[in-house]
């Protein structure tokens, strides 16, 4: 699969989502306390990225 969500714990020991495409980090998540967190962030993505607006400030 070229692209996909990723759960990982950080050295601090906080769950955290990666996106990646083509094994490229495009972004990742502040760091949550538990896994459910970390797992209702990527449904949140899927359910309000599609319709997020972009803002360019530069």
């Amino acid at each position: 699969m070229a692209h996909k969500f990723e759960v990982y714990k950080d050295k601090a020991g906080e769950f955290r989502v990666r996106f990646k495409y083509n094994s490229e980090v495009m972004f990742s998540t502040e760091g949550y306390s538990s896994k459910a967190s970390a797992m209702n962030a990527i449904e949140s993505i899927k359910r309000n990225g599609p319709t997020a607006p972009t803002e360019d400030v530069s």
